[in-house]
């Protein structure tokens, strides 16, 4: 049974969460302080986390950033914040979606089961070629989910390491941003392709930052590629 933390102030949202996704048979623990988030994950080792941006004492981001710096659970942002910048300040610092509020929960499932189906088969619908592939110096391992730059763990979200998979198969290949949001995000954001530029940027940054050899490029006016 997986298991999900929810981590809100708003106790209503709390109990709304948690009783439809127990209904659908995930284990739920719920979170009205955010300072206990990271001890307890560290006990009960989660497999989601659903994360409020708003929230007393420390704020959704920064509790992302703190989670980012040990632990690679997926996280899903819902704020009653829908501005595009906290949105991608979100992606920015982690987490692998964003939901505003007020939202449905059938639509919060709908991300929620879409995340673990990627991580339970793999991030290309399960046609992997291979299951350890290697371009220049970086090595990225399908089975166990892992990334090197020579010897130097790369420390990915669920999405970044699904998109770089996702390019490291295909490395001939373009990609436009609507193709990357079926296959990683595994159904269409209307209106979206900002998203895929998000995870992009904060790729390229790990991936410089660990002096990799391959670069991501802009193919202008239609998507992405490796070289």
């Amino acid at each position: 049974m997986k298991h999900i933390f929810t981590v809100d102030d708003d106790k209503e949202i709390r109990l709304l969460i948690k009783k439809y996704l127990e209904k659908e048979d995930y284990k739920v623990t719920d979170f009205s302080d955010p300072t206990h988030v990271l001890s307890e994950i560290n006990r009960l080792s989660p497999d989601l986390i659903i994360l409020d941006i708003m929230m007393p004492g420390i704020d959704g981001i920064e509790l992302c950033k703190k989670i980012r710096k040990s632990y690679d659970i997926p996280i899903i942002f819902i704020s009653a914040r829908g501005e595009e910048m906290d949105r991608i300040i979100g992606l920015e610092v982690g987490a692998d979606d964003y939901l505003p509020k007020p939202f449905s929960p059938r639509e919060l499932l709908a991300r929620i089961k879409n995340i673990f189906r990627r991580l339970d088969n793999n991030p290309t619908n399960g046609h992997h070629s291979r299951e350890l592939m290697v371009i220049k110096n970086i090595t990225l391992s399908v089975l166990n989910r892992y990334v090197k730059v020579n010897d130097t763990d790369l420390n990915l979200t669920v999405k970044e390491f699904d998109i770089l998979c996702l390019f490291m198969e295909n490395p001939l290949m373009a990609f436009s941003r609507n193709h990357i949001l079926e296959k990683v995000w595994g159904y269409e954001y209307d209106g979206e392709g900002r998203l895929v530029d998000d995870v992009i940027k904060r790729l390229r940054k790990k991936l410089a930052a660990a002096s990799s050899e391959m670069d991501i490029i802009t193919v202008w006016g239609y998507g992405y590629k490796i070289e």
